[in-house]
């Protein structure tokens, strides 16, 4: 019997749908489609020539680059070869890049171009495992014999026939490692998390069918495909359901981009909810008159739906009218400008995103499904599904698989979505997994209806000067859910009191001033103080010991380039704390 692998599931696309959409990529200003006949073509020449190269079963292939049809060719490749693809952030620096090349050992990794090429040797450290670098398409040439441009790569398949790439997917182990997904090092140096084809081939048929993904659904990839969300949405998915990936032009590009393809299933980290809810938040404040009136109609009626629908309850004959009218005058046109007019399932995922800013997308006509998990768990861990959401939660345990919350309140997760464990570090691996449970190092309670809360992380967990324990993220999320906040930090750990370092959008600021920011907000006193009114409305929602009693205006936001967040934005808070050692003293002198 063939066991059932992600490759496998490819190479069953050329015979049942292969003049259909695979992939789309932008050329010369125009949107050109990969039909899946040629998509199984260009992965198993690729496959074939990873074996010309010596990639023996298990041997690791690393990605660095941004999402493409190169990067999804070479990882289902290595994948159909028996390797372990493991993909690098194109932001990673020169010494993280050398550090995963040397812990995965990797034997041949794929690079962008010259520019990441360059990052890649000037990183320290041994490299002696990599034998071959080969390049993306049109990616400068490079005199260096270890270099292969990628048509020189794809030429070494001709050493190598169909009928031994066969040999090589018909023996796929589903219990062996499928992929590496490096960890984004908050806390420390990244750990390989191993993922079976049994973990991808599993968790990609159930988010499936809870998505009621088909061929024809469209997902924009943008997001780093190093990690297990985009891999999920841009390979995984649909190469299960044979639906359609589009991959971004660049990051910045993705406003433009979504408004080209209007995806029908759109994933989102909640910086890209959150930069779009201040964006429209900014815009209805400049409504007035009948359209004021006219818009916060259509938003109530939107929020009544969906707060029925969210029960699963059904929609009354007067609303479904009313919310009818209401599309054609206002969400109809609203949606198609974000790029979300066909978007029938929404999701956000790989960090904390708050009640109020769901609740403001329903009121657009758009549920948002927050979806909880971690790279071990090959992703999803609890969902709210459509039919079954609770805003506030991260929704109940993914089909299949079983939550529950250990006597110190850390959520357990088990089933076929749990990882192998980490590569070279059983310590770690016999922590984090113990009698087949995950222990996610998240904080949460379940409620009656099974519904999963997280209040925190374990190693983040704030114990102030008087002994109390406070879980700064639910603070975190509702400071940032006041207008022109961009990031924030709540601090306090051995302290008297909590304080914040808080960042501000700086298009959202001009746009407010009306004016170029100055380098110091706080220099400005009405600024201040409506900020300090904002805090104040936070701190009415929490206990005593959870206000904010002091806060600082940083001059400029947190970024990826800076070291502040990491690729999927998450925040270091680590880096944070240090950079800005001095101001927070002053905080508390």
């Amino acid at each position: 019997m063939t066991t059932d692998t992600i490759p496998g599931r490819l190479m069953s696309h050329a015979l049942t749908r292969p003049e259909a959409p695979a992939w789309w990529s932008h050329h010369q200003g125009q949107w050109v489609a990969t039909p899946w006949r040629l998509a199984v073509e260009r992965v198993r020449t690729a496959a074939r020539a990873l074996l010309a190269l010596g990639l023996h079963p298990g041997d690791r292939v690393c990605i660095l680059g941004f999402n493409c049809e190169a990067w999804v060719t070479a990882d289902l490749a290595a994948m159909a070869a028996g390797g372990v693809p493991a993909g690098i952030y194109e932001t990673c620096s020169a010494e993280e890049v050398a550090f995963i090349l040397d812990h995965a050992e990797a034997a041949i990794c794929f690079v962008q171009d010259a520019t990441l090429l360059a990052r890649l040797r000037d990183g320290e450290g041994s490299r002696r495992a990599l034998r071959t670098i080969v390049l993306f398409p049109g990616a400068e040439p490079v005199d260096d014999p270890q270099v292969l441009s990628w048509e020189a790569f794809l030429a070494r398949a001709e050493d190598v026939s169909e009928g031994a790439l066969d040999q090589r997917l018909a023996a796929l182990d589903e219990h062996g490692p499928a992929t590496f997904i490096y960890t984004s090092g908050t806390t420390g140096p990244p750990k390989a998390v191993m993922l079976t084809h049994r973990n991808l081939a599993w968790t990609a048929a159930q988010a499936t069918a809870l998505g009621q993904v088909v061929p024809d659904d469209r997902t924009l990839s943008y997001l780093p495909l190093c990690h297990i969300a985009e891999l999920m949405f841009t390979v995984l998915v649909p190469v299960t359901a044979g639906g359609q990936a589009w991959f971004a032009r660049s990051h910045d590009s993705l406003p433009e981009d979504l408004k080209a393809v209007q995806p029908t299933v759109f994933l989102g980290v909640p910086r890209v909810w959150e930069k779009m809810h201040a964006a429209i938040t900014v815009r209805l404040a400049q409504a007035n008159g009948a359209r004021a009136w006219l818009v916060r109609w259509a938003m109530g009626v939107s929020r009544a739906v969906h707060a029925a629908r969210n029960q699963g309850a059904p929609v009354g004959t007067m609303l479904a009218l009313q919310h009818r009218l209401a599309t054609r005058l206002v969400f109809g046109k609203v949606k198609a400008a974000l790029g979300l007019g066909a978007a029938r399932f929404c999701v956000s995922g790989a960090a904390p995103i708050s009640a109020e800013v769901l609740s403001f997308f329903t009121g657009l006509d758009l549920t948002i499904h927050e979806v909880y998990g971690q790279s071990e768990g090959s992703g999803p861990s609890s969902f709210n599904r459509p039919g079954s959401t609770r805003f506030g939660t991260v929704g109940t345990a993914f089909p299949g698989t079983q939550l529950r919350i250990a006597p110190d309140g850390e959520v357990l997760v088990n089933g076929p979505n749990v990882f192998l464990g980490y590569f070279k570090d059983p310590q770690a691996t016999d922590a984090a997994l113990q009698d087949g449970w995950l222990h996610s190092g998240d904080l949460g309670s379940l409620d009656e209806g099974g519904f999963l809360r997280i209040t925190g992380r374990k190693k983040e967990i704030i114990i102030t000067a008087g002994g109390k324990n406070v879980a700064p993220a639910n603070i975190e999320a509702a400071l940032k859910d006041l207008p022109l906040v961009s990031q924030a930090v709540v601090l306090g750990d051995r302290r008297r009191f909590l304080s914040a370092l808080i960042t501000l959008d700086p298009q959202a600021l001009q746009e407010h001033l009306g004016a170029e920011p100055p380098a110091d907000p706080m220099s400005l006193p009405e600024l201040v103080a409506e900020l300090q009114r904002g805090v104040d409305r936070v701190n009415e929602r929490f206990a005593r010991v959870e206000h904010i009693r002091r806060f600082t205006l940083l001059p400029g936001d947190f970024t990826v380039e800076g070291g502040e967040l990491t690729p999927t934005l998450k925040l270091k808070r680590r880096v944070v704390e240090e950079r800005h050692a001095a101001l927070i003293e002053a905080m508390y002198a």
